[in-house]
């Protein structure tokens, strides 16, 4: 009996023994493919490891949960990678950096607060860390971001788009009919193995062309010259479009090498046979997502080469002929961070695009535009400013990839936003180009439209043109981006009547609406809104507005004099509204020249109540009880209602200015 309970130990120790040895070459082999970047394949590892872990080795287990979050993390399986760091964390992880992993997986997940206690946790190791510092901020301001307004229109691009994932666009041409981009779709041309990074088929590039009607065509996969059975990724094409500059992840001996970039020209409408571009003489660093400048002169790209900020920076060379490039440039602190910079793409004006896991955003990559502020020169350090695109071109995901038709404020990009699965697919994005018009009536005081009146409009941007209105007065005109503009009424008979616009001040208004009033010369115009305090000459704080736009008449119209006429209503003595009315007259011309008015050309006049109104269409229509041509004296008056003779006295009470003059200090 004793024996057979030996025999019986004996066995299960053996069975342990080689459990522990299956355990470790599993884990030497999860680690091996996870120190390569085959992150699909050791994730899947990894997790069927971690069940036969003994709970009792929390270390081990950390480790394992740790590196399975970091797999899920870069194969944009956000959701296992919250599990995997959550087990980590409570597992005791010894590198601190989880916390900041965490934290970029839950603002991915749009769980800010959650992500704010984990940064804040890790800056208690490094109080002075940047990409664990622009998490946090991040995570407290996104609320105020997606607040901002942003021009730009986003729409996914459905008629690209497949199953799987679609990144990286460029165009191959100004006018936007063609464009390029990577996608894991099927391509039966260079087979059907899957990437041991990702997951899915290897990355091919394929292209889309428009037809005639505009519409997008079928993607095709580039030739097998380009397409290989390696996974190709992110491409730029030079100022001309005859060179493309294109990632490549080779493999060898079933171990994925880092990323390289090739070279390839345009020759007879075929790619001839790429040839690898030497940027680096360390082979086991990777450098990939070329942007080649407008000027063809430098190639940015991506690296992890020793002397960044840490992860993946954005780097660039300059061109000393089609085979030899000078050392390698960091962007700089201002670009790069501890956190990942990538997919750099150049608009035709220069500005530099690229996405950042390390800078201020929403999470995940987010789209950066930069503005270089000094002189390029190899001596001095490079100086940007760095602007997040905001909402809605980023979001919480990843966002990336941004290029643009010609200088246009159009084009594509990539992101991963809306997919339970990571998968990248790709957006168009456009700020709409709103056409202003301004558009109103030329009317005299009496309301009526002026046939034969002129609208001239002067911008600052040169534009002078005149306009003649329609028969009912009215006008149309298309304003230009960014004017300001002063307008101009005038027509035989009157004063001219000026306005301003400014476009910047319109925002989205595409219409806005401006009228002229014009006066005629040598007929009275009542000043509507003037008041005096009752029974007396002094003017009320009411009348200011209405006096005001009498001074910019007189200052838009300056060779002109005018005549102020006071009228009063029948009550009281006739000496006494002569002299009240003259007074009133005087007040209101000693308005206009503590306004800058010069004094000769007004003149004050009292009428009292000797001038009565004549009832006009505008007066008539307003009070139904006149009619056209009544005359308000007190013969009138007498026959009305009580409280129609209070109106009827209003209506007569009353300022106006007439014309005298327009040739004021023009000889």
């Amino acid at each position: 009996m004793k024996r057979t309970n030996s025999i019986y130990l004996s066995v299960l120790v053996s069975l342990l023994f080689m459990t522990s040895c299956g355990l470790n070459r599993s884990l030497k082999k999860a680690d091996k493919k996870y120190e390569i970047g085959e992150y699909a394949s050791a994730a899947v590892i990894y997790k069927r490891l971690l069940p036969n872990i003994s709970s009792a080795n929390r270390p081990l287990r950390a480790e394992v949960c740790y590196k399975m979050g970091n797999c899920y993390r870069l194969t944009n399986q956000n959701l296992r990678a919250e599990g995997a760091y959550g087990k980590a964390i409570r597992y005791d992880v010894q590198d601190s950096l989880a916390y900041i992993y965490y934290g970029e997986v839950l603002r991915k997940l749009k769980k800010y607060t959650e992500a704010a206690a984990f940064y804040r946790k890790y800056l208690n190791y490094d109080d002075a860390n940047t990409w664990a510092v622009n998490g946090l901020k991040s995570s407290e301001n996104v609320k105020n971001w997606e607040k901002v307004e942003s021009p730009f229109i986003v729409k996914i691009e459905t008629a690209l788009n497949s199953r799987k994932s679609e990144f990286s666009p460029a165009f191959g041409d100004d006018q936007g009919s063609s464009v390029y981009f990577t996608s894991s779709r099927d391509n039966q041309s260079t087979g059907n193995k899957l990437s041991k990074i990702t997951g899915l088929r290897n990355n091919d590039i394929f292209i889309a062309k428009k037809n005639n009607s505009g519409k997008w065509e079928d993607p095709t996969p580039l030739d097998e010259i380009i397409n290989s059975e390696y996974d190709e990724g992110s491409c730029c094409f030079s100022s001309d479009g005859k060179t493309m500059y294109f990632t490549q992840c080779r493999s060898v001996v079933g171990v994925t090498l880092g990323a390289e970039i090739y070279v390839t020209q345009r020759a007879g409408g075929e790619w001839t046979s790429p040839k690898k571009i030497s940027l680096i003489n360390d082979s086991s660093r990777s450098v990939a997502h070329p942007a080649i400048s407008p000027d063809n002169k430098y190639l940015y790209f991506v690296s992890d080469m020793r002397g960044g900020f840490g992860g993946k920076d954005l780097w660039r060379c300059l061109k000393i002929n089609d085979s030899e490039w000078e050392l390698p440039e960091n962007l700089g602190p201002d670009i790069n961070t501890p956190g990942d910079e990538m997919f750099p793409t150049i608009k035709v004006d220069g500005t530099l695009y690229f996405s950042s896991n390390g800078l201020p955003g929403y999470g995940g990559l987010d789209i950066f535009k930069a503005t270089l502020n000094n002189d390029i020169s190899k001596k001095d350090s490079l100086s940007w400013t760095v602007k997040n695109m905001l909402m809605p071109i980023n979001s919480s995901n990843d966002d990336f990839g941004m290029t643009f038709i010609g200088n246009n404020d159009k084009g594509f990009f990539s992101s991963n936003r809306n997919e339970p699965k990571g998968y990248d697919k790709l957006y168009s994005f456009e700020v709409p180009v709103i056409e202003y018009t301004v558009e109103g009536k030329v009317f005299d005081t009496k309301n009526e439209p002026i046939s034969d009146a002129i609208v001239r409009i002067v911008g600052d941007n040169g534009v002078n043109t005149k306009i003649r209105v329609k028969k009912d007065g009215s006008y149309l005109y298309k304003l230009d981006k960014d004017v300001n503009y002063i307008m101009q009424a005038s027509a035989r008979g009157y004063i001219n009547d000026k306005n301003n616009i400014s476009i910047k001040e319109l925002k989205n208004k595409k219409i806005t609406g401006k009228n002229f009033t014009l006066a005629a010369v040598g007929k009275p115009v009542n000043i509507a809104n003037i008041f005096y305090e009752f029974g007396k000459y002094t003017l009320n704080p009411k009348s200011e507005e209405a006096l005001l736009g009498l001074v910019k008449m007189l200052n838009d119209n300056p060779h002109i004099t005018i005549e102020i006429g006071a009228h009063t209503d029948m009550v009281g003595s006739e000496e006494s509204n002569l002299l009240l009315s003259t007074k009133r007259a005087e007040a209101v011309v000693e308005f206009l020249v503590k306004s800058g008015i010069e004094k000769e050309r007004l003149v004050a006049k009292g009428y009292g109540e000797s001038k009565p109104v004549v009832v006009d269409a505008v007066i008539a229509q307003q009070n139904d009880f006149l009619k056209e041509n009544d005359v308000l004296d007190v013969e009138f008056i007498e026959k009305l209602i009580d409280k129609q003779k209070d109106i009827a006295n209003t209506i007569n009470r009353r300022t106006e200015f007439i014309v005298l003059k327009t040739t004021y200090k023009m000889y």
